[in-house]
């Protein structure tokens, strides 16, 4: 556990050479000092700088950890430790919320079961939601909104409303800085996070993961897809190679993690397997007899999952004999900007093929499913119907989503925690106004009942 603490304390000051600059901005302007509110976020370092720059900016920081990962990646005191059982949290984090007069709450994805609860109280009571989450336009940005992500963003829902708030937005350089998305470092600390995770469950009896698998079976999983990796690799360089020359008719399916929330939360399917085998149905119905279908593994699938055999199975089914391709790696813009098309649920690769001029299928909830956009009409009529994006459209898209939801940077390299972290405190200097806040929640009439004092530990 020693060395554990070591690694992080090194890791939470990875490019960290001094503050960045601004000052007292998010205090600035005569506003009030804020509380910030930070609950879980991913296997980085980026939190808890993002915390130290916050209070150095004259704001209160308050911190609630649910897990031994949470507590790993939280290098500072004063932190609580919450240790009932979900049943409680409701209760638990409103009387938080409550008695630390909390004005924003700061978090990463706005599905995981805890976070639904707590925004779902935030809402209601008027206090400021900053989600973070992964880039819609990757790897050079992260996603910052306020108030929700993805299937509860408050970006524009139709393509009138682009166009017309695209025109209003100057056109200022919105070339970003050139970040690496930092795959190694991001594997590393993510094994950091179930270490401590399982080492100290004992802390934590009652925590409810928002994965669906113990860590040690994930950590199983992922030395069966390491030991493979050779093999993989080699197969999917002779792939793309393949796929270059020979210039066949091909469809790509990139696959995402089954543990992903915008498959859990915005699609009807329960797994992989499930989407597999519903967009294979539809190609052998519908697509032109010489095309392929190259389906992709996500580059952090854990591996428990073997795709190729099940894509095996159901190719064989429909008749579809070697038409249909599994690979396990691969750059994904080349396979992207060659395809004749990308079906996807709701994969931010989507948006990538997109910025290809490929046409895309979209069979979830996705901010980019837009008439003019992506293909409207059923999956069987996309493999002979589907066209490419308007691109006046797609630049009014990325013009607005870039604006109001991205964040140069990445939250796993020096340099793109560095940009990251620049841009979201400008982004979050943009404080909530207090006298709404004041009318939404006054702080004595709803205050709800306090939770059991056992379900929580002040780390001193």
């Amino acid at each position: 556990m020693i060395l554990l603490l070591r690694e992080i304390n090194r890791a939470s000051r990875a490019g960290m050479p001094g503050r960045v600059s601004g000052g007292q901005m998010l205090a600035g302007n005569g506003t009030t000092p804020r509380t910030f509110l930070f609950l879980q976020g991913l296997s980085t370092s980026f939190f808890v700088r993002l915390a130290d720059e916050i209070a150095a900016r004259g704001h209160r920081v308050e911190r609630i950890n649910l897990s031994g990962g949470d507590r790993l990646f939280w290098p500072r005191f004063g932190a609580v430790d919450y240790r009932g059982r979900f049943a409680g949290w409701r209760s638990f984090v409103g009387s938080f919320m409550h008695g630390r007069g909390v004005t924003d709450i700061v978090l990463f994805g706005d599905c995981r079961p805890y976070h639904r609860v707590a925004v779902d109280i935030a809402h209601a009571r008027g206090i400021a939601v900053h989600v973070f989450e992964e880039g819609y336009f990757r790897p050079e940005w992260i996603t910052l909104e306020r108030g929700g992500t993805n299937g509860h963003s408050r970006l524009p829902r139709g393509p009138e409303a682009y166009l017309a708030e695209a025109s209003e937005i100057s056109e200022a350089d919105r070339t970003p800085l050139a970040v690496s998305g930092g795959i190694g470092q991001r594997v590393r600390w993510e094994i950091l996070n179930q270490i401590a995770t399982l080492l100290l469950a004992p802390l934590y009896p009652h925590y409810k993961r928002h994965r669906s698998h113990h860590p040690l079976r994930e950590m199983c999983g992922w030395l069966k897809r390491l030991s493979k990796r050779p093999f993989e690799r080699g197969y999917a360089k002779r792939l793309s190679r393949y796929l270059e020359a020979a210039r066949p008719n091909y469809f790509l399916l990139p696959l995402q993690l089954e543990t992903d929330y915008q498959i859990r939360r915005h699609s009807r399917f329960k797994s992989m397997a499930h989407v597999m085998q519903e967009v294979l149905e539809s190609f052998a119905r519908g697509a032109p007899p010489d095309s392929l279908l190259v389906i992709k593994r996500h580059p952090l699938d854990n591996g428990l999952a073997n795709f190729r055999q099940q894509a095996r199975r159901i190719a064989r089914r429909l008749k579809l004999g070697d038409r249909v391709l599994v690979m396990d790696g691969g750059h994904l813009p080349p396979l992207l900007s060659k395809s004749a098309g990308v079906v996807v649920v709701n994969s931010t690769s989507g948006i990538s093929a997109l910025h290809h001029n490929r046409p895309v299928a979209v069979l979830g909830r996705a901010i980019f499913n837009l008439a003019g956009l992506t293909y409207q009409g059923n999956l069987d009529g996309f493999w002979r119907e589907g066209t490419p994006p308007d691109p006046d459209l797609y630049r009014a898209f990325r013009k607005v989503v870039l604006t109001r939801a991205q964040v140069n940077g990445s939250f796993f390299t020096p340099k793109g925690l560095d940009l990251a972290l620049a841009g979201a405190l400008e982004r979050m200097e943009i404080a909530p106004t207090l006298e709404v806040l004041a009318q939404a929640y006054p702080g004595s009439s709803d205050a709800p009942v306090l939770a059991s004092p056992d379900s929580a530990v002040l780390i001193n």
